[in-house]
């Protein structure tokens, strides 16, 4: 049987309406995402959470953003916006993994948990194979995370209903970039 971890990328209030970097939809993705961890828990060897924690990330921020490289701040170390999603209030998690602190941090695997583990290493830890990616969004940290995943020689799925991108065509363009890697699109409700 495979062995499989669930990541649960930057559900966060930050990307969820009233958030400073919000995604119409986010705060749905966010209780869908806690209602699904909640119903398969038994189906993962671990479940990680990712978090932007940006404390000084450089030329990501920026004053007059042009969103694609540079963004308004979001995501800032210690601040509520930052926190996981009250959705996923109780839920335990084996790792939470924050990233970004000085860099961009778009992918989950440039971040390290509280004992300075890499989402690598944690993943490697708990023997897993291939990983799941949900969470916010689709177009950015979702997909960096995913392409990482298959880069460090996991197999990779993203569950499509349990995320969200910035916009359509940005969602398309991830779609193609992912499927092009050998990552697998399927909703959650297929598995």
């Amino acid at each position: 049987m495979t062995t499989r971890a669930l990541l649960v990328v930057d559900v966060q209030p930050t990307f969820c309406e009233g958030g400073e970097l919000a995604v119409e939809g986010g705060n749905k993705v966010a209780e869908d995402v806690a209602a699904y961890v909640r119903a398969h828990r038994d189906r993962y060897a671990a479940v990680v959470t990712t978090q932007d924690w940006h404390v000084d990330p450089g030329t990501h921020f920026s004053d007059e953003p042009d969103f694609v490289d540079s963004w308004p701040p979001h995501g800032v170390a210690d601040s509520p916006g930052a926190e996981l999603h009250p959705a996923l209030a109780g839920i335990a998690f084996d790792a939470q993994v924050k990233k970004g602190q000085f860099d961009p941090g778009y992918s989950g695997f440039d971040g390290v948990e509280y004992a300075g583990r890499t989402l690598e290493q944690i993943l490697r830890d708990a023997d897993v194979e291939v990983v799941d990616v949900v969470g916010l969004v689709e177009s950015h940290c979702v997909k960096h995370t995913a392409l990482d995943a298959v880069k460090a020689g996991f197999g990779a799925r993203v569950l499509t209903d349990l995320t969200i991108p910035v916009s359509p065509e940005q969602g398309e363009a991830a779609r193609r970039e992912l499927a092009a890697a050998g990552v697998d699109l399927t909703p959650s409700t297929a598995l």
